[in-house]
């Protein structure tokens, strides 16, 4: 191990450990799902609950990932064999490293859909159509073989290539890039939308509490919400928190992070509620707010060509920051236990993350015929690691930084063997072994339709 730890890459900063872990949680989760997911829980009173859970329940199962990756400073399997040797709780690192290759091998088919509306939005593609055919537009793309392929081909590429340059050359690099550039891009839009002529229904929307629409559903909702935005049960936080010097203090980071995350999300609703009641669009128009409903209102405002171009240019930009991170996570696992170098490990799991990748983007086209449980080869990886590996990933984590791994190792992590005072410990530990266990399983169990709410 000793070995290992002296050859390891790093990050080089606090901006770039906060800039690489935010920008993994920031993704299509943020700019696409979000918005829909407000709109269809009755706006401002789901964002308020949805903000309570992100600071009660997510940062603490975010700051459990980080004891866990930088006590141990090994993969997201290698962690727990370092810290619970002989224990079978390298199981849990073995959910993670599979949750990667599922999600990455679906999410890089969708990121793939960004670049062919990018491309659209260049060549001016969505000009003079209606909403039905915007909406036929991209089922008919979506069923397609050879152009759904190529972007992902595209897609995939781009995100080896920033993973084989390492840690510090490539993650940090190019994230320290990117996040300020999604950053400048969706404050942008945001200026745009609520100039727009009747924006002000939108932000009532957004932020004007309607709490008599709020059910148990919604809570549950929101939690879910919350803690998969964070990105957290992958074992993307683990690996990289593993990367992160003793001297940085991981309390101020997960926060950094959680904020960042947050306010993506926050943004995002800015950027497109305003827009979508300045139309007169039905604020709950789910999946296709992003990929239909939104090309419409682009051009229907003024300088539409401009700001549709900038808001596909974000969802990439976004979706990089994300699929790099989760790739990362199969790449440090083949470098640390199967002894491969970097470059020999990025292609080994670009390669084999492509094969299911292709069968996922296929879903809707030449394979659209293949299913599994009633479901397309996309939505079976969707479904599986969404509803049951990342929860149960996460419920499990918690259990062993609050049950196994103990008090005085995670306080140590946390204060820096002692030289930080951690006045939030008491309510982080009990939080972990209590209350988080019960959140994360009430969540899990709705999804996977145990309980109905």
């Amino acid at each position: 191990m000793s070995e290992i730890l002296n050859t390891r890459d790093s990050f080089g900063s606090k901006f770039g450990v906060i800039a690489a872990t935010a920008g993994s949680a920031i993704g299509l989760g943020n700019i696409w799902r979000f918005p829909y997911v407000v709109g269809e829980n009755g706006g401002g009173a789901f964002l308020i609950i949805y903000l309570a859970f992100v600071l009660a329940i997510g940062l603490p199962v975010m700051l459990s990932e980080f004891i866990i990756g930088r006590s141990s400073q090994r993969n997201a399997f290698g962690a727990f064999k370092v810290l619970a040797p002989g224990k079978p709780w390298y199981l849990v690192g073995v959910m993670g490293v599979v949750a990667a290759f599922m999600i990455l091998s679906f999410y890089t088919a969708v990121a793939g859909w960004t670049l062919e509306y990018i491309y659209q939005s260049f060549a001016n593609g969505f000009a003079g159509k209606s909403s039905a055919e915007l909406s036929s537009m991209f089922t008919d793309f979506r069923s397609e073989s050879w152009r759904p392929l190529l972007w992902f081909f595209v897609f995939m590429a781009m995100t080896a290539l920033v993973i084989i340059a390492g840690v510090k050359n490539g993650i940090e690099k190019y994230t320290k890039i990117l996040m300020p550039v999604l950053l400048v891009i969706l404050v942008v839009l945001c200026i745009r939308s609520v100039t727009l002529e009747g924006a002000t229904g939108g932000l009532e929307f957004l932020f004007k509490p309607d709490f008599s629409k709020i059910t148990a559903r919604t809570v549950l909702e929101a939690l879910g919400q919350a803690f998969f935005s964070l990105s957290i049960g992958m074992g993307t936080l683990i690996t990289y928190s593993s990367y992160v010097s003793k001297k940085e203090t991981l309390g101020s980071i997960s926060f950094s992070v959680a904020v960042a995350d947050t306010m993506i999300a926050i943004l995002a609703g800015v950027a497109i509620f305003p827009a979508v009641f300045a139309f007169g669009i039905e604020p709950g128009s789910g999946e296709g707010l992003v990929y239909i409903t939104l090309p419409n209102i682009f051009q229907q405002m003024a300088g539409g060509y401009v700001f549709s171009l900038l808001f596909f240019l974000l969802l990439g930009v976004a979706a990089l920051t994300s699929t790099i991170s989760v790739l990362e996570v199969i790449v440090a696992y083949f470098v640390e236990e199967l002894k491969l170098s970097r470059k020999k490990a990025t292609w080994l799991a670009t390669g084999s993350v492509s094969v299911v990748g292709i069968m996922c983007t296929l879903s809707w086209g030449a394979m659209k015929n293949v299913e599994l449980f009633g479901m397309n080869v996309f939505s079976l990886l969707d479904f599986i690691s969404a509803n049951i590996l990342l929860p149960l990933g996460g419920l499990l984590i918690v259990v062993f930084v609050g049950w196994f791994l103990g008090r005085n190792k995670a306080k140590a992590e946390l204060s820096n063997e002692g030289r930080l005072k951690v006045v939030y410990f008491p309510a982080f530990m009990m939080i972990v072994k209590f209350i988080a266990p019960i959140a994360i399983a009430l969540v899990f169990l709705q999804q996977i339709g145990l309980i109905r709410l």
